[in-house]
């Protein structure tokens, strides 16, 4: 599969001798075809999540933070921020 997008590292400052990242996103299977998707690039040490309305706007993650907030969120441990009594 090709390269979808180069993103410079955010470490690289204002420089011509920058760092520049690529990243091969995929839409959620629970996006449909609706306009509002989120994508997701991985490897072995990040995962990249972006909405596609903004897709300048990247949260980077590792895999185990994720799997983590994602256990946490079917196990309703967010439940009461949602309710607004966190």
């Amino acid at each position: 599969m090709p390269i979808s997008d180069w993103r410079k590292s955010s470490y690289s400052g204002d420089s011509s001798n920058c760092i520049n990242v690529a990243a091969e996103w995929r839409k959620s299977t629970h996006s449909a075809d609706a306009g509002n998707c989120v994508n997701v690039a991985a490897s072995d040490r990040a995962v990249l999540l972006r909405e596609s309305d903004d897709p300048d706007v990247v949260l980077a993650t590792t895999p185990a933070v994720l799997r983590a907030f994602i256990r946490g969120a079917k196990g309703g441990v967010f439940d009461r921020v949602q309710e607004g009594t966190a």
